[in-house]
């Protein structure tokens, strides 16, 4: 019952929906923990995302468990390890993941930008979902290119012999053209349940997102 969340680009809302199946699970009465292997990117020494996912994760785990790798720039993850002087360590990643799947029933892992985004000079966010085995929740962020960004994500899931649970669709633009024209064209060209359409609105919580999920949907 743990899943990789990963997302067509950057902003698309990665960390909205992975605490809002956090609460979505919690509401059903599981221990959830929400995990964010790498965070690049603070605002005053605050890492938002990973604040986020333990505000909407109801058990208790240290915070370099829950986070093993923080990086004050907003820049790719790899970059970032580069300029501190730090080698990403899938293997740190994949021991702090087992930690944390033995206090929760879910554990959600929350990627950084896209699925294949570089963590070292061999690896990338793609091989750490590939050696949790987890099953992954595409966020596509409904804006112009989204079809292909899609499209092209799901391939590189299913390259890893990975199993694509469940796809949202998420709002980012407010007024996209053809929006529900889109949406439909992305539902048809993959092969996994639609959980939810996320509508554009400032400042939603994850706990009102959750209300847009159909968690019962889940490929599992």
């Amino acid at each position: 019952m743990s899943f990789f969340v990963t997302g067509t680009d950057t902003d698309v809302g990665k960390t909205l929906i992975a605490s809002a199946l956090l609460h979505a699970f919690a509401a059903r009465g599981l221990r959830v923990m929400g995990m964010k292997p790498v965070a690049a990117g603070s605002v005053a020494g605050i890492w938002h995302d990973v604040v986020e996912l333990e505000q909407a994760s109801n058990i208790v785990a240290p915070l370099d468990v829950r986070n093993p790798y923080r990086f004050e720039p907003p820049v790719a993850p790899h970059l970032a390890a580069q300029q501190a002087g730090v080698v990403i360590s899938t293997q740190v990643i994949q021991a702090a993941y087992r930690q944390l799947s033995v206090l929760a029933d879910v554990v959600i892992v929350e990627g950084a930008g896209g699925f294949c985004v570089p963590l070292n000079d061999t690896e990338s966010l793609a091989d750490v979902a590939q050696q949790l085995g987890l099953p992954v929740i595409l966020v596509v962020g409904m804006r112009l290119g989204c079809i292909n960004h899609a499209l092209l994500t799901v391939l590189a899931i299913q390259s890893r012999g990975l199993r694509l649970a469940g796809w949202v669709a998420n709002c980012v633009n407010a007024g996209m053209p053809l929006l529900d024209e889109n949406i439909l064209a992305v539902q048809q060209r993959i092969n996994a349940p639609l959980l939810g359409i996320i509508p554009h609105a400032l400042n939603i919580s994850a706990m009102q997102t959750a209300r847009h999920l159909q968690v019962d949907k889940l490929c599992l």
